[in-house]
C-alpha cells in the first residue's frame, strides 16, 4: 500500500485526541522520564514509578500477512487471533509452533473486527464502531450470541472472573463475563498523566498488558489503581524488507505454561515468541 493510503486509513481509524504518552517515554530506547516540573509531578512520579523494559526475542515465527491483526489469544497450546478491517475481518486459530491458520472465518462484511477475549468455552471478538460483541464456539467457531455495548471496541481480556475492555481513549471498562454488562470502569495514567489509544489487551496475573495505538511500545497496568507500572520498547522489531506493507504493532498473547509472550502487528510477516526484560 502507498504511503499516502495507509495514512489515510490510519487517520480513519485513529483515537480520540487526548493527552499522549510523556515524549521522553515514547521515544525509543529511553531509560528515564523528564525531570517533572512541578512539586505535584514529581510527588505522583516518586509515589507511581515506572518500570522500563524492553523485549528479548526468543523465536521468530511466520504470520500471514493479510492479517490486519486486531485481538490474540493464547490457549491450550494454540493461538487465536482476530483481524479487522471491512469487508475483511477474520477469526482464525493459529499453529503456535509455524504461525500457520489451521482454521479460519470470515466476518460479516459490514463489520469490523477488534479485539478477541476467551471465556470458558467462548470467543468473544469486539467490533470496532457497531457496538456489538460477537461470540463463537472456541472449538468449532460456530456462531453464538451476540452483544451489545455503547461506543468503540478496541481490546478485549478476560481477568479472573471479569473482563477488561479498551476504547481507544484511557479508560479501561470492566465488563461482567456472562452478561457483558459494564460493572466498573478505570482511567489508566503513565507517570500521572492519562495515556489514550490503549488497544489490544492481555490479561496476566491480576496486570493488563496493552498496546498503544500506533507507538512501538506496550505497558504493563495495575487495573485496580490505573496507574501504569512497566514501559515495554518493542521498536524494531522489524527489519528491512519485513517493513515493507507493514502496519503498526498490535497484537499481545501470553503463554503461562512457557512464561512468555507472543506479539506481532497489523500485516506482519512475522511473529515473535519474547520476554519483557530490564
Amino acid at each position: 500500500m502507498a504511503l499516502g493510503l495507509l495514512g489515510v486509513f490510519q487517520a480513519s481509524r485513529s483515537a480520540p485526541s487526548s493527552e499522549a504518552a510523556p515524549a521522553a517515554l515514547a521515544a525509543a530506547g529511553s531509560t528515564t522520564a523528564p525531570p517533572p516540573s512541578t512539586t505535584t509531578a514529581a510527588t505522583v512520579a516518586a509515589e507511581h514509578p515506572v518500570r522500563m523494559l524492553r523485549v528479548d526475542v526468543l523465536r521468530e515465527l511466520s504470520h500471514e500477512r493479510d492479517a490486519y491483526t486486531q485481538g490474540l489469544v493464547w490457549w491450550d497450546d494454540q493461538l487465536f487471533e482476530s483481524t479487522g478491517r471491512i469487508g475483511d475481518s477474520t477469526l482464525r486459530r493459529l499453529d503456535p509452533q509455524t504461525g500457520e491458520v489451521v482454521q479460519r472465518i470470515d466476518i460479516g462484511q459490514q463489520y469490523f473486527g477488534e479485539g478477541l477475549a476467551l471465556v470458558d468455552q467462548r470467543l468473544i471478538m469486539l467490533t470496532w464502531r457497531d457496538e456489538r460483541a460477537f461470540t463463537f464456539d472456541r472449538d468449532s467457531f460456530e456462531a453464538l450470541d451476540t452483544y451489545r455495548y455503547q461506543g468503540e471496541g478496541w481490546g478485549l481480556c478476560l481477568d479472573g472472573d471479569r473482563l477488561v475492555m479498551s476504547d481507544g481513549t484511557d479508560s479501561l471498562t470492566f465488563r461482567d463475563p456472562v452478561t457483558f454488562e459494564p460493572v466498573g470502569e478505570q482511567r489508566v495514567r503513565l507517570r500521572g498523566q492519562p495515556l489514550p489509544k490503549l488497544n489490544e489487551l492481555e490479561c496476566v496475573d491480576g496486570a493488563v498488558y496493552a498496546n498503544v495505538w500506533e507507538d512501538d511500545f506496550l505497558v504493563r497496568i495495575d487495573p485496580e489503581t490505573g496507574h501504569v507500572t512497566d514501559y515495554i520498547d518493542a521498536a524494531g522489531l522489524l527489519q528491512g524488507d519485513d517493513l515493507f506493507g507493514s502496519e503498526v504493532l498490535n497484537g499481545i498473547a501470553y503463554n503461562p505454561v512457557a512464561e512468555t509472550f507472543y506479539i506481532t502487528g497489523k500485516w506482519w510477516p512475522k511473529m515473535f515468541e519474547v520476554r519483557f526484560v530490564p
